[in-house]
C-alpha cells in the first residue's frame, strides 16, 4: 500500500507539473513585411520593453527562413500556422489563375459566404481554399473549449492563422473603418467587438502622421525620389494628414499604412483577450495578432525610407505596450509569444540601379505579349491564357483542341527560349518538372517544388535575377516603391523570436525554416502529430 500510494504521488506530481508547463494562453505575433535587419538597423531608438525585451530574454533564432517560392503574405501566413509548405496547404500566393473559372481568385476569396457588420466588398472571405489543419485547428480538435482568436488589418492575415476552426477572426473593412467577419464564423458580431468597432473607429485614431523622434535620431532622410506619393499628400514627406487623407481618397486605406492602425490593432487584441477571458479557462488558448500597417507602408515607401523606420519606432511601442499587458495579466509563466514575419522585401530597384547595383525591372506585361505574338507566329493561335505571380498558364482547351498537332513541350520549348532573351529573368521551371518534389539538389527546383500546387500553379514559372521586380509597363515611368515575393535572402530572412513560459534566454544561429514554428508549438501544447506539418519541432526551444 506504501508502494502504491508513493506511485500514486508521483504520477499526481507528474501531471501537476505536465499541467504547470503547458501556458495559459500562446500569442503569435506576425508582422507583415519585416526584414531580419531591421532588428538591428532600428535597435539603438528602440525601447528597453519592445524588440529588445524580446532579443535579450527570449529565444533568438537568428537564421529563419521561407522554404519556398513565392514569398506573400497569404502562403507566409499559411506556411506558419500550418507547418507546411504551399504544395501542401494550398495557398501559393495571395491569388492566383483558377483553370475552372478562367479567372483570377484571392486565396480567403469566398463567394459563398456574407460580410458580418461590413460594407459590400470587404466580408465575402473565408479559410475555403486552405487545404490542411492549422495548428489552431489542432488545438480546437484536441480540446474543443479551447479559445482562438485572429486579428488582422488584412483578411488574409485573420482568416489563415485562425483556420478552420476559429471562435473568431476580425479583419478590418476599408469602406467602413471598422472591424468586421464572415458568415462562415459567426451569424452576428459579437457584442464587444460592435462596442469596440463603436468606440473605436478609424477616424477616431487618425493623427497628424509626424516623425516619433528627433531628426538626427533617423538614419533614412526624408525627401527621396524612391517613394510613391500618396493621393492628395503632394510629396512624400512628413508630416501626413491621415484624417484628411482618408477625406481626400474617400478611403481608410491611408490610415492602413500609417502606424495609427497598428495602435488600433493593439487596442482590439487587448480588449479581445479581456472581453474572450483568454488564458482564463481550463485549456490553452490562442490569440494571433498580424500587423499589416508595416507591408502596407513598405510597399509604397520602400525599407530605406524615413517612413519605415519611424513606423518600427512606433511599432516596438505597441509591443511594448501588449507585453505589459500580458505580463500583468498572467505572469512570465502563463504564456508563451512568439514574433516573426510573414516575408522580407526587396530594396526599391531603382535606387539599386542609380547606386550602380544590379537589378531593375521586368514589364511583366510586354513579356506577355510577345509571348503570345510568338504562340500566334509559329502555330497560328494563341495558347496563353494569362499570368499571375511569374506564373504562366496555358489554355489548356486551346491546347487540348489542336493536339497533337502542337504538343504541349514544344509550345513550352518556344515560350522558354523567348523568356531566355528578357534582361532579368534568371531561369524558368515547367510546372510538371515541380511535381516531383525535392528530386535533386538544384536550390530554384526546391523553392518552387515547395510552393507548387499542381491544380493552382502555373504551367510555366518565372524566376527573376536578383534585385528585380516585376512591373507593368504603364507605370514604366514611375520607379517608386518595392515589392516582395523571391527565393533571395531579402526576402526569406525572418526575424523569429519565442519568449515567455520556460523559453530561455538564448540566440540560436542553427538554419531553420518557417514551417518549424507550427510543429514547436503543437509540442509545446503535446497534441497528437498529423500527417500535415513537414517542418520538424525546434528543440532549443522545447528545452524549457
Amino acid at each position: 500500500m506504501k508502494k502504491l500510494s508513493f506511485f500514486t504521488l508521483l504520477l499526481l506530481s507528474f501531471s501537476l507539473s505536465s499541467q504547470k508547463n503547458t501556458p495559459k494562453i500562446i500569442v503569435g505575433i506576425v508582422i507583415d513585411q519585416m526584414c531580419y535587419d531591421y532588428l538591428y538597423r532600428f535597435q539603438n531608438n528602440f525601447s528597453e520593453n519592445g524588440f529588445k525585451k524580446l532579443m535579450r530574454k527570449g529565444s533568438h533564432l537568428k537564421n529563419m527562413h521561407y522554404n519556398y517560392i513565392p514569398t506573400y503574405t497569404g502562403p507566409g501566413h499559411a506556411s506558419i500556422y500550418t507547418g507546411a509548405t504551399p504544395n501542401v496547404h494550398g495557398i501559393i500566393a495571395n491569388s492566383w489563375i483558377e483553370e475552372s473559372s478562367k479567372s483570377i481568385v484571392n486565396c480567403v476569396g469566398d463567394p459563398s459566404v456574407i460580410g458580418i457588420e461590413s460594407s459590400i466588398l470587404y466580408g465575402k472571405s473565408s479559410p475555403h481554399r486552405l487545404n490542411t489543419s492549422t495548428i489552431t485547428d489542432q488545438l480546437k480538435n484536441e480540446h474543443p473549449k479551447s479559445k482562438v482568436i485572429s486579428i488582422s488589418i488584412k483578411d488574409r492575415g485573420a482568416i489563415l492563422p485562425g483556420g478552420f476552426k476559429s471562435d473568431g477572426s476580425y479583419w478590418f473593412d476599408y469602406g467602413k473603418g471598422q472591424f468586421i467577419t464572415s458568415s462562415y464564423y459567426l451569424s452576428q458580431m459579437p457584442k464587444w467587438v460592435k462596442k469596440f468597432n463603436a468606440k473605436n473607429n478609424a477616424l477616431s485614431y487618425a493623427q497628424v502622421w509626424k516623425p516619433l523622434l528627433a531628426k538626427e535620431s533617423y538614419r533614412a532622410i526624408d525627401s527621396s525620389p524612391y517613394e510613391k506619393v500618396i493621393n492628395g499628400q503632394g510629396t512624400a514627406v512628413f508630416p501626413y494628414d491621415i484624417k484628411n487623407l482618408c477625406s481626400l481618397n474617400q478611403s481608410y486605406e491611408p490610415f492602413t499604412m500609417s502606424p495609427f492602425a497598428n495602435n488600433l490593432l493593439t487596442d482590439l487584441a487587448i480588449e479581445a483577450l479581456k472581453k474572450e477571458n483568454l488564458g482564463k479557462g481550463e485549456f490553452t488558448d490562442m490569440l494571433c495578432i498580424s500587423y499589416s500597417s508595416t507591408d502596407i507602408a513598405g510597399h509604397l515607401f520602400g525599407p530605406d525610407s524615413k517612413e519605415i523606420e519611424d513606423m518600427y519606432y512606433r511599432l516596438d511601442l505597441e509591443l511594448s505596450r501588449l507585453l505589459n499587458h500580458l505580463e500583468k495579466s498572467f505572469g512570465k509563466d502563463e504564456f508563451v509569444l512568439f514574433l516573426t514575419a510573414d516575408h522580407g522585401v526587396a530594396t526599391v530597384p531603382q535606387k539599386r540601379v542609380d547606386e550602380g547595383l544590379s537589378g531593375g525591372y521586368v514589364f511583366i506585361d510586354r513579356v506577355i505579349s510577345d509571348l503570345r505574338n510568338r504562340s500566334i507566329t509559329l502555330f497560328g493561335v494563341d495558347f496563353i491564357l494569362g499570368q499571375n505571380n511569374l506564373n504562366i498558364y496555358l489554355n489548356q482547351e486551346v491546347l487540348d483542341s489542336i493536339l497533337p498537332k502542337v504538343s504541349k513541350n514544344l509550345l513550352l520549348t518556344q515560350l522558354e527560349e523567348e523568356l531566355s532573351k528578357v534582361k532579368g529573368i534568371k531561369t524558368t521551371r515547367r510546372g510538371v518538372s515541380l511535381r516531383s518534389q525535392n528530386k535533386n539538389d538544384d536550390k530554384w527546383d526546391r523553392l518552387l517544388a515547395n510552393g507548387f500546387d499542381p491544380n493552382r500553379s502555373g504551367d510555366l514559372l518565372i524566376v527573376l535575377e536578383s534585385g528585380y521586380l516585376p512591373k507593368s509597363s504603364i507605370d514604366a515611368h514611375h520607379a517608386q516603391g518595392t515589392s516582395h515575393g523571391s527565393g533571395y535572402n531579402y526576402d526569406t530572412h525572418v526575424p523569429c523570436i519565442w519568449y515567455g513560459a520556460g523559453i530561455k534566454s538564448q540566440e540560436i544561429i542553427a538554419p531553420l525554416n518557417i514551417t518549424d514554428i507550427a510543429p514547436t508549438l503543437r509540442e509545446i501544447l503535446s497534441l497528437p502529430k498529423t500527417g500535415q506539418m513537414t517542418g520538424k519541432p525546434i528543440e532549443a526551444i522545447l528545452k524549457r
